[in-house]
């Protein structure tokens, strides 16, 4: 493999696949209390349910793009060692955190001429996009080229689908995702969302059901309808913010429902988390449409 490939924290990866691949993640930030906090560190595992116990505690906390002095380091480090690279982004439609990478990219492109800079706004997010560079890994170890690899994320980014479910609306309303009327009517009434993420990368919600159960089995429905056949072949990523049974269950229900082998839990990181809250729950596999 002849390039690297370049992500940020919301790419949701375990930190053991982060170190396999050789990977270099660009951190996102986080305050708590207006305490700063790096939502990945290399070579550390963080205790993200500690984070989501904060969270049910009521602690403050607000997010913050990556650190462009650190990020600039990073992707100086990779350019410095004469290796091209792409970035892989979390969606431009949730976060400035792109926007701001590709904008750092394009200014170093004009110091390295004679080095491949690519950058991909994954429209996508936590599983979502880690799922695109988990493929995109597949592809670069079997012999792909850069543009190969490229032309494959911009040509599949909008099948990957997330299809995902919260535990409590008050998270979603803080975040400024549902009114105060539907977060308060929601809980009243044990209303469970089922959102997806568009093609503009924004999350919509698209369906309601009534229980936690049926939202859970709506995002394997979901998986069932538009899911790239044969689905036992898939790579399935699953995301959770600190509810490892539920994540445990729909795992189950795919590998039951349609043989997949392949599924990977992991927990959503504090960038997303802090506005899903806890008890969020996301699917993510290709398909014929988002």
């Amino acid at each position: 493999m002849n390039f690297d490939i370049i992500t940020d924290s919301s790419c949701n990866l375990k930190e053991d696949m982060i170190e396999e691949f050789g990977l270099t993640i660009l951190p996102l930030t986080f305050m708590i209390d207006g305490i700063e906090h790096r939502s990945y560190v290399e070579s550390k595992v963080t205790d993200l349910q500690k984070f989501y116990t904060m969270m049910r505690e009521g602690k403050v906390i607000t997010t913050s793009l990556p650190n462009l002095d650190e990020s600039e380091r990073k992707i100086r480090a990779v350019l410095d060692k004469g290796k091209d690279f792409i970035y892989i982004g979390f969606s431009s439609g949730l976060s400035g955190t792109f926007e701001a990478i590709d904008l750092l990219c394009r200014s170093l492109q004009d110091e390295y001429p004679n080095q491949k800079i690519y950058t991909v706004d994954t429209l996508a997010a936590s599983g979502g996009e880690g799922l695109l560079v988990w493929y995109a890994m597949q592809l670069a170890l079997s012999g792909a080229t850069i543009e190969e690899v490229y032309r494959w994320l911009e040509d599949n980014k909008l099948h990957l689908a997330h299809w995902f479910t919260v535990d409590d609306l008050m998270f979603l309303f803080r975040g400024g995702r549902v009114s105060r009327t539907s977060a308060w009517a929601g809980t009243m009434l044990n209303i469970k969302p089922v959102m997806h993420m568009d093609d503009e990368g924004h999350l919509i919600p698209l369906d309601k059901v009534r229980g936690r159960k049926k939202s859970l089995n709506a995002l394997v429905d979901h998986m069932e309808q538009t899911g790239n056949k044969p689905l036992s072949e898939q790579m399935v990523f699953i995301t959770h913010g600190d509810c490892i049974e539920d994540a445990e269950y729909v795992a189950e229900q795919v590998k039951d429902r349609f043989g997949v082998k392949d599924v990977i839990i992991n927990y959503v990181d504090p960038v997303i988390g802090a506005h899903s809250g806890p008890g969020t729950l996301a699917l993510f596999f290709l398909a014929s449409e988002r």
